[in-house]
């Protein structure tokens, strides 16, 4: 039963790190927990899997990075 517990938190935790809503994962983490557990882990191997969504992510990082080295150059 105590690991069970875990499961809305680390199903909260993992959704909030992947930039989805920690509370409806948490929720749904209380009412299913394996189950939705699973279903965020599809969701994010999906995301991790397709080259334009990676490219996308790392031109976001070069961007904010290229902005905060201008501030800082000001």
């Amino acid at each position: 039963m105590c690991a069970v517990s875990f499961l809305p938190l680390t199903t909260g935790y993992c959704a909030y790190s992947y930039g989805r809503s920690f509370w409806l994962w948490f929720a749904l983490g209380w009412v299913l927990p394996i189950i939705s557990f699973f279903i965020l882990f599809a969701l994010i191997c999906r995301k991790q899997l397709n080259q334009g969504e990676r490219l996308l992510d790392e031109a976001k990082e070069i961007l904010a990075e290229a902005e905060l080295a201008a501030m800082n150059k000001k």
